[in-house]
Order: structure tokens, then C-alpha cells, then sequence
């Protein structure tokens, strides 16, 4: 669905409720009694085969007898009715419709679909509560509840949830944009969604409610580019197999592990929020406040020790930071507490402070250069009530611009005696909870959140890896294994494979019977290492599969009958290949580590890192989404020691992370260049000296099917196809490329270089030097929406940015945009038309329909070269600019 379908969408002028009723207990009567009481000013028409009025308005006894077209349907009928009444719908020329109903079985759902495909109607649902969009009015749902106008979008595939949140949000005085039951989301779903709201003026935060999302790529492109303008807030059910199936049931597609959406939701740049409690808690910090922390060191003002450690111990266990107070700072509160000398974070002026030394400590703090982020906790006091401490601190604040103020949160503890205090609070804008541990919790939301949009902008290192990659060699040979009709490769043959990755492992020999293991053990030198070869066992070391330091033949010969004999007693059906045989390697002072790919439901392969052991599910490792660089590499081994799967263990070296972030991007690589390789398992990998080796290594293969509107890899890899040689005007070689992340400086270098007027004529007015933040959005690109072709050369030791060329398509690929600057130095040599052609061919590939820019006037090499290449040049005197727009279809 196109972003403009979901506009329309959202912004009907008339409704029709189809199954109006006068009865209570219908969903017709209460859907047409909340539009007329929310305020709806346009036409509310009701169909009702029973009714000749509902509510008092006239009712219509079919969708064809309706005095107009509505443009949007409430339909509150069974599921039996849904396919007719879609079909009347699409006659008549309505292009959406809600649908309330519930318990359609897939076929009907199906059915459903194909309907509305059929009749052009769009549908939210089913088995949802409805929509409300309340500043025009619109209730068009059967909730218990209204919802004010405000500035947060809610999203839910849980109707309960979303009676919930409206319980609550009124409770709270806080308001929505856009208040939406998706349901089953048979038709419009979350990624349409993030797509329109992420460019929303109302909306400031987007906050989600998960049962399962079925197209995890398209996902997470959208909250990707709604997470780069304003926070998306999520909880995901189905943390536990048993919820997963609960949440299967209850809007169907299928369910992946909970520990692949942690990465994906991180990925993205979003928080992820476990309940709702923590949902409410998030909203009134990132939500209602959505600009990013300055730093994360918390400040703690309080009038009680028992709550200010509380509150330590929840922030340090989370792993917060606490801040450290200047010398400055601590002598002049030491001023303003008579009992302490020692002043420190948390600061606690006890409990018998007058709300004048409360004022005092408080200005302090504001005015403190290292105080950035401040808690102020308050146990109820005799000595004035929490409501006139909450004054103090809301005309303390009002002393102090926002600019240069830290953000505040407060704790009123007790329920009576702070009530009131938090209403004062929540009055004027400033967080407010319960207890120092819900403060606490939620300022880590705002930390969490921090830290995952850093990782949308962080600049990777780069990785010098790629000669030890060649992936033809090792896509022949997974071709050979696939027909040979080998599916399972053990070590012997998964290291054929991994060395084209630089990727070393162990030798290993292999025998099919004992005295075959005898012999290779004598030729490799003891000790050694005996192995089962068998693909239906896959964990061999919990059936005696994997013996160590076998010191002599006699001794190798009668560990592999025992082998055998035990095999065929526990597992009569197992297939036995033969025994693999390893010389022992020094595990002395070496970290043993383990690398998995599992490919799972929906999102495809992922990546899985922890400790070595017998087993490595995704609850004993920490996850990533390929593709991987560099920066994410050392995101996924930090994750690892904070899961507390990954331990830093007294040894006598520590990892070489620099080395094992290298090893992950191969491994990264490997998946990306092999979709044939469905899981991959180096188990243990020794790491010591900066080296790692795999001793034990299995490989599953299986002929990749490619699936219509299903892409195997859940984020796009690095299009390295798109990668060419060209020549220019003056005979020199370049290389044309989409921009990659390890750009970044030589996109800097490559602006500095502009002139002024260059700049001015690309940008339409002066605009100072980009910043980091602004460089990371144009090289770090989601190359399924945009792509920026650079033109790249080699000078002085070092890849030169010559030109670039930009898309950015739409959603729904309808149109694109395109902007292109060439090197002031540079202009004359062809790279204009080079970098043109490549975007016009990338559109293209893509099914891009139009593809437009807009220049000025005074530009005309700009306005030459797009005559030159078809493009329709327009004036628009009222704006003072050239269109340029160029139809591909």
C-alpha cells in the first residue's frame, strides 16, 4: 500500500457504519454512538437491513442506497458477511474499510484478502477495536473510552491493550495523534504505518503493540526511517514459547525467537519495552521528552538515604552510570547541608530539610556544568506537604531556560500525601513516578534509546578482510556438495568451505571404520582427538560422541568400537558417516568461544555468538541481523558480555576483539554470498594470540528457493553488484559504487572541496559544514529505499570522493527523487552523465514509475544534462525553480 492510500486513509471525510444497530450489546451501536459523540463533522451514514434510524440518523438498508460515497467503511457484521459486503463496497467506489470482526480461520482470511484486492478496498483488521484520529473528531472503533488530540501514536495488534492504554492515557491527561487497532493486519500492517506517521507534523512519538510481524524487511526499512525523526517505542509478546504460541493463535503468522527481535528492534534504532508498565513509564520520558540524552550519568537529589540507594542499586544493576560531582558543586551544597561535609551522588539532604534548603540544593544542582540528568526523589515530609515541594521544583525550573537545563525527573513516594505532588508535576511537563526503581527504569529507556540511535550513526572502522574472501571458489564447492547430495558437512568438509572466508581450522582426517582411526591417528601424531561423523546426531558430545587426548593407537582403535556400540544402543536409526580425528591443539590460556548461523522463520539467517559448550540456543548467546561491519561486530560482542554469554575470563590473554570483530564480518559474508548454507556451527573456536581456530565445524546445505515478495536476508547487504569500472573524459579509470558507511570522511572532504556557489546551487541556500549526525544519514543509507552512487579515485594514497548521485523512492516505489553534485575541480569530465545513468537504471531495476528533481534557474549544466537524458524540464515562477521529471514506464 502506498503512503498516499494510507493518507487518504486517515483522513476521511464521511463514514458509513455497515451493521448499525440499536442494540447495546452490538458493536454497530456502540461504533455509531462514539462517532457521533466525538465530534465528527462529517456525514455519518449508517446501513442497517433493521433499523430505518440508529442513533436518530437515518439508516440505509444497503451499501448501494447510500446518498454518497463514503470514504471510509466501519464494518460491524459477522465474518460470513465480510466477502459480499466488500464486494458492494468496491461497486460503489469506497476505497476503505475497517473490520471489527474476529475468528476467521486462514482460508477465510485469505479469502478476505483476496477480496479486497479484487475490489480495490483497503482494510484494516480484522479482529481489531477500530480507529480513532482525534483531532478531526474520528472514533470509528467500539472502545469503552474516548481519546484526547495530542502528540503520541499508538499501534496495536491487541484490542484489549489498546482499552488499556486509553484508560490509562486518560487518566493521564495524555493525549494522541493517531489512536489504530490493526488486529490481524490482513492488509494495511506496521510498515505502512511507521511509513506515515514517521512523517507525521503531529506526531512526535509512535508507540507499538507486537504479536508477530510477517514481513520483517519491509519493517524494519520503515521504523528505521521513523527512528532517524522521533522515538518508536515497542513491546513484543511471545518473550516465552508458551506466549509465542498464545500470540500465534491470536493473530496468526508465524513466531521467531524472542532474542532475534532484541537485535531487530536494536537494529532499527527503536526501544523495546517489556510490559506495560515499562510502556507507560517510557512514554512519559522518551515520548513526552523525545530529544536525545546528552550523556548518560544520572544525577540523584533526595530527602531520604533508604530511596536515594534504591535507586543507586536499580541504576548500577541496569547498567547505568552514576555522575561525579565537581569539586565546585560538592563545597557549595556542603554550604547549604549542615550535617554532611562529604557531599556526594546521591545527594541527601535529609529528611528533615525545610523546603528552603530543599530550593538551595536543588539550584545548585541545576546550575552544575556536570549535571546533566537529574532525579529528585521526596519521602513524605511533616514539615510542608510533597504538593508544595512539587512548586518549588516546577518554579525553580521556570528560572532556568530549557536550552540549558538538565532533564528532570521526579519521584514523589507514598500514594495520598503525593499524589498531588505528581498531578503538579505531570502539570508542567516534568516525568513523575511512583518509586526511585520506576525512575530509574524509565530513565534507562531514554539511555537504551540512546545508545540504539547511536548505532544508526556511528561510522564503522574499516575492514581490510576482503582478500581473504572468495566466494566463487566457495559457492563451486557448496554446488559440488549439494550434488553429491550432501546436506551435513562435517569439519573435513565445512573447512573446504571456510578457508575461502579466512576462516582456519584444524586439520582433520577422517576414517570409516576403527582400525581406519587407528592408522590416521599414527600418521597425525598423539595426542588426539576422535570425533562421530553423523548428521542425525547433532550434538556429539552429549551421547560420547567426542573423545579427548587418546594417547595411543590401541587406545584410539577400541574408543571408536566403544563409540559405535554406544551409538547403536541409544540411537539404533542414526546414520554413522565415520570418525573424524584431530591432533589435540594447546587450549592452555586460550578463550574458547562459539559461533552459530541458525536460519529462522521470517527474518532468515542470523548471527548467534557466545561461549563454547554443548548447546548454543538464542538464550545462551547474544544475536545479530547480517549484514554486519565492523561497528555492529563490536555491538553484537559487547551484547555477548552484557547477556553474560561472552565472559572475560582470567587468562593469561584477553580476545583480540579487534581480530574477532574482523572474523564476525566474514562470517557476516559468508552468509550474505551463500544462500544455499542454511546453518553453520564452529564449536569450540580457539582464540589465543590473536588467532582463532575452529576445531569443530558443521555445515547444513539445502537449494535455496527464492519466494515471491519474501527476500531471504532481512536487511539488505551492501549492493556490490552495482560496482563498476568507469572512464572518464580525460582517460583516468574511477570506480562508480553505492556509498557505503566507511565513507563518511571522504564525503566530508568531498563537501569541503565544493564551492560556494556549487553548494548553493545543490542545497538552494548557505548551509554551514555538515556535522557527523548529517554525514552518517547520507552514507549510511538503507539501500531498499535510497541508493547514492559515488564516483571514487584513487589519489595521494586515498579513495577521493569525485561525484555523487542520490534516490530516495517512496514507499510504495511510485516516484523517486534525485539530486547529484559533481567536485567543483571535477566538473567537464563525464560524471554527471555517469552518475545520472546509474540512477536512472537503478530506478529502473527497482519498478520506480517517475523518477523528478528540482534545481535552480542558474544551473544549467544541471538543467543541459537532464534535457540530454528525456527528462520533461518545467518553470515554476511561484517558487522561482526548475522541475525536472523523467516517466521510466
Amino acid at each position: 500500500m502506498s503512503v498516499k492510500r494510507i493518507s487518504q486513509f486517515f483522513n476521511p471525510t464521511s463514514v458509513a457504519v455497515i451493521g448499525a444497530s440499536n442494540s447495546p450489546n452490538r458493536a454497530g451501536f456502540v461504533v455509531m454512538r462514539n462517532l457521533l459523540q466525538g465530534g465528527f463533522k462529517g456525514p455519518i451514514m449508517p446501513v442497517s437491513l433493521n433499523h430505518t434510524a440508529v442513533h436518530g440518523v437515518l439508516a440505509y438498508p444497503s451499501i448501494a442506497e447510500l446518498p454518497k460515497i463514503p470514504d471510509l467503511a466501519v464494518i460491524c457484521t459477522n465474518k460470513n458477511t465480510l466477502i459480499n459486503i466488500i464486494n458492494e463496497l468496491g461497486e460503489i467506489g469506497c476505497k476503505h474499510a475497517v473490520v471489527i470482526a474476529a475468528g476467521l480461520n486462514p482460508e477465510q482470511k485469505l479469502a478476505l484478502k483476496e477480496a479486497a484486492l479484487t475490489a480495490n478496498v483497503s482494510l484494516l483488521g480484522p479482529n481489531c477495536l477500530g480507529l480513532l484520529i482525534p483531532h478531526i473528531g474520528l472514533n470509528a472503533s467500539f472502545s469503552h473510552t474516548i481519546a484526547s488530540p495530542g502528540k503520541l501514536a499508538f499501534v496495536s495488534q491487541s484490542a484489549a491493550v489498546c482499552s488499556t492504554i486509553l484508560d490509562w492515557a486518560k487518566n493521564k491527561e495524555i493525549g494522541f495523534s493517531y489512536f489504530v487497532s490493526v488486529g490481524d493486519c490482513l492488509d494495511i500492517d506496521f510498515d505502512e504505518l511507521l511509513d506515515f506517521l514517521g512523517r507525521d507534523a503531529k506526531t512526535k512519538a509512535i508507540l507499538l503493540y507486537i504479536d508477530n510481524i510477517e514481513d520483517i524487511r519491509n519493517f524494519i526499512s520503515a521504523a528505521r526511517a521513523a527512528a532517524f525523526s522521533k522515538p518508536v517505542i515497542a513491546i513484543k509478546t511471545g518473550k516465552t514459547s508458551a506466549g509465542a504460541l498464545a500470540a500465534e493463535i491470536h493473530t496468526g503468522g508465524t513466531q521467531s525467537s524472542d532474542a532475534v527481535y532484541d537485535a531487530l528492534f536494536q537494529r532499527a534504532g527503536m526501544l523495546r519495552v517489556n510490559d506495560l508498565r515499562e510502556l507507560f513509564a517510557a512514554t512519559q520520558t522518551l515520548a513526552m521528552h523525545p530529544k536525545l540524552l546528552k550523556v548518560e550519568q544520572l544525577t540523584i537529589l533526595t530527602n531520604g538515604g533508604g530511596p536515594g540507594v534504591m535507586a543507586v542499586d536499580t541504576l548500577l544493576q541496569s547498567s547505568g552510570k552514576l555522575a561525579e560531582l565537581s569539586d565546585e558543586t560538592r563545597a557549595a551544597l556542603n554550604k547549604v547541608i549542615p550535617q554532611s561535609e562529604m557531599t556526594s551522588n546521591p545527594v541527601d539532604i535529609f529528611g528533615d530539610s525545610a523546603p528552603k534548603r530543599y530550593q538551595q540544593a536543588l539550584e545548585i544542582l541545576l546550575q552544575a556544568k556536570e549535571v546533566k540528568n537529574l532525579l529528585i526523589i521526596h519521602t513524605p515530609s511533616a514539615l510542608a506537604p510533597s504538593e508544595d515541594y512539587a512548586e518549588i521544583i516546577v518554579e525553580t525550573l521556570q528560572k532556568i531556560p530549557k536550552m540549558a537545563r538538565p532533564y528532570v525527573m521526579t519521584n514523589f513516594m507514598g500514594e495520598d500525601a503525593a499524589y498531588a505532588a505528581r498531578r503538579v508535576c505531570a502539570n508542567n511537563a516534568i516525568p513523575t513516578y511512583r518509586t526511585p526503581e520506576g525512575a530509574v527504569g524509565a530513565f534507562m529507556h531514554l539511555v537504551s534509546y540512546r545508545r540504539n540511535q547511536k548505532h544508526l550513526t556511528q561510522t564503522p572502522e574499516s575492514n581490510t578482510d576482503d582478500a581473504k574472501i572468495n566466494k566463487e571458489a566457495a559457492k563451486a564447492l557448496v554446488n559440488e556438495f549439494l550434488l553429491d547430495e550432501q546436506s551435513y558437512l562435517s569439519t573435513h568438509q565445512a573447512s573446504q568451505i571456510l578457508t575461502h572466508y579466512g576462516i582456519d581450522c584444524i586439520q582433520t582426517e577422517v576414517a570409516y571404520t576403527p582400525t581406519e582411526a587407528k592408522e590416521q591417528a599414527i600418521e597425525l601424531g598423539f595426542p588426539v582427538a576422535l570425533k562421530l561423523i553423523s548428521p542425525s546426531i547433532p550434538s556429539k558430545s552429549e551421547v560420547g560422541g567426542v573423545v579427548l587426548n587418546l594417547n595411543d593407537a590401541q587406545e584410539v582403535e577400541q574408543t571408536a568400537f566403544a563409540m559405535l556400540l554406544r551409538i547403536k544402543n541409544t540411537y539404533p536409526d542414526a546414520h554413522i558417516e565415520g570418525f573424524s580425528l584431530q591432533k589435540m591443539a594447546p587450549r592452555a590460556g586460550a578463550n574458547e568461544l562459539r559461533i552459530a548461523i541458525k536460519t529462522e522463520p521470517n527474518f532468515g539467517p542470523v548471527i548467534l555468538l557466545g561461549e563454547a559448550g554443548t548447546g548454543l540456543e538464542f538464550g545462551q548467546a547474544a544475536v545479530a541481523l547480517p549484514p554486519l561491519n565492523m561497528n555492529l561486530a563490536k555491538y553484537l560482542i559487547a551484547a555477548a558480555h552484557d547477556k553474560g554469554v561472552l565472559k572475560d575470563r582470567v587468562l593469561p590473554e584477553k580476545v583480540d576483539k579487534y581480530r574477532l570483530c574482523a572474523l564476525l564480518t566474514r562470517i557476516s559474508q559468508l552468509v550474505i554470498d551463500q544462500p544455499d548454507i542454511t546453518s553453520v556451527e564452529l564449536n569450540p573456536i580457539l582464540a589465543s594470540n590473536g588467532q582463532f581456530l575452529v576445531l569443530d565445524a558443521t555445515i547444513s546445505l539445502s537449494r535455496y528457493k527464492a519466494k515471491a515478495n519474501r527476500k531471504r536476508l532481512c536487511i539488505r547487504p551492501y549492493p556490490i553488484e552495482l560496482v563498476k569500472e568507469v572512464t572518464l573524459k580525460n582517460n583516468t579509470q574511477a570506480q562508480l559504487r553505492p556509498i557505503k558507511p566507511e565513507d563518511e570522511q571522504a564525503h566530508l572532504e568531498f563537501d569541503q572541496s565544493l564551492t560556494k556557489e556549487d553548494r548553493y546551487k545543490r542545497f538552494f541556500g548557505e548551509l554551514p559544514q555538515f556535522n557527523h549526525d548529517q554525514l552518517a544519514k547520507m552514507t549510511q543509507i538503507d539501500y531498499d529505499r535510497e541508493m547514492a552512487f559515488i564516483v571514487s579515485q584513487e589519489q595521494n594514497g586515498s579513495a577521493c570522493t569525485l561525484g555523487v548521485s542520490r534516490v530516495l523512492m517512496d514507499p510504495d516505489k511510485q516516484e523517486a527523487e534525485f539530486a547529484i553534485v559533481v567536485r567543483s575541480d571535477c566538473q567537464g569530465l563525464g560524471l554527471g552523465t555517469i552518475l545520472m545513468n546509474a540512477a536512472i537504471e537503478h530506478c529502473k531495476s527497482q519498478g520506480v514509475k517517475r523518477i523528478a528533481g528540482i534545481t535552480l534557474p542558474e544551473n544549467t549544466g544541471m538543467i543541459e544534462l537532464a534535457r540530454k537524458l528525456g527528462f520533461k524540464i518545467t518553470r515554476d515562477f511561484e517558487e522561482g525553480s526548475i522541475n525536472m521529471l523523467l516517466n521510466l514506464t
